[in-house]
């Protein structure tokens, strides 16, 4: 167990401890508006005494309890203990104070018992409300700790999902020019030329959380060019968008595993009439993707079977935004898939 004093929580306490006074100079206020002065000291010098008792005690006796016979005989002793503190010592605590001039006696007694129950009033008070404060206090603590945490573990998750997605980008893109370069293509220092920019793209542009919607659109356009090299003039390719806005902002990189697909598992499979039709829409924060894309299938292999990108998407959909939908289907000789996303539901 740490015995060192925490500076906040010892902040805590004071705060806690002139609150404590302030409730009962309230009344002061009101009933003895004459003796506020007066009174207020005397409060002051006992909410000394309360404050540190009640500050060992939270801290450092209940914590020492445990469910051991042992430590449950001594809890007994510690709490007979503090409860001479709360009442014997307090009202020692005042003679000190009426000795030093500190502490004014406004009232006789008849007896030390008599003063000690009427200054028990105030000390056992005070064990409630600092107790009900410090529970208050640390749940909330607990809660904010709880949600950094679970801030903390999504934001590596993303990362990770990240530095997945950006390597499988690569290598697909690197397979695509190997092909050209072993057929001896007269385009393959082109296709080159064009991962540098992607990837001066991603090196630059897609650090941040955020990027515009133009860039996400050019980094599309620059892959799609980059693909086209591979194909002859059979390929039909058609991209469009309509922007409200081309400076709104998304993360960077979150559509490409989408365009990728398509030429990855659709175009290059397709030996008759391959196509890939692109639609971007994005109004009123409300963004629409929708990707298709040739296919060859056989009849068993009909069945949508996620790959790694479009896992890995669907995965960082989930840790970014509350309201989206990731719908794909599988046709007699297309795939298809429909991103939706109000991007106003940023977690």
């Amino acid at each position: 167990m740490n015995t060192s004093p925490n500076y906040k929580r010892v902040k805590f306490y004071v705060l806690t401890g002139i609150a404590y006074m302030s409730m009962y100079l309230i009344g002061v206020l009101v009933n003895y508006p004459e003796q506020f002065v007066v009174r207020s000291l005397n409060y002051l010098w006992n909410t000394i005494y309360i404050t540190a008792i009640n500050f060992t005690l939270f801290e450092y006796a209940v914590p020492f309890i445990r469910p051991t016979v042992k430590r449950i005989l001594l809890g007994l002793l510690l709490l007979w203990i503090y409860l001479m503190f709360y009442s014997y010592g307090l009202y020692g605590w005042r003679s000190v104070g009426i000795g030093l001039h500190i502490y004014t006696a406004l009232r006789d007694f008849k007896s030390v018992e008599e003063a000690v129950a009427f200054h028990m009033g105030f000390s056992v008070g005070s064990i409630f409300f600092f107790g009900i404060i410090r529970h208050a206090f640390n749940y909330v603590k607990l809660k904010q700790a709880t949600q950094q945490l679970r801030i903390e573990k999504q934001q590596a998750e993303l990362n990770y999902l990240k530095s997945q997605t950006n390597p499988h980008f690569l290598f697909n893109t690197l397979n695509n020019i190997y092909s050209l370069a072993r057929d001896k293509s007269d385009l393959a220092p082109e296709s080159i030329l064009r991962l540098s920019k992607i990837l001066r793209f991603m090196l630059y542009e897609t650090s941040g959380a955020y990027i515009a919607i133009e860039q996400e659109i050019k980094i599309m356009t620059d892959y799609i060019a980059l693909e086209k090299l591979r194909y002859d003039d059979s390929l039909r390719i058609n991209f469009n968008y309509d922007i409200e806005d081309m400076k709104q902002a998304l993360p960077p990189l979150l559509l490409i595993p989408l365009v990728e697909n398509a030429f990855k598992h659709g175009v290059s499979e397709t030996r008759n009439h391959p196509f890939v039709d692109i639609h971007l829409t994005l109004n009123k924060r409300q963004l629409t993707f929708f990707v298709k894309n040739s296919t060859e299938k056989f009849a068993e292999e009909r069945s949508v079977k996620e790959n790694i990108g479009l896992f890995n998407l669907r995965r960082q959909l989930e840790l970014l935004y509350s309201d989206f939908n990731l719908a794909t289907r599988q046709d007699e000789s297309s795939f298809s898939a429909t991103l939706k996303i109000n991007l106003a539901s940023h977690v």
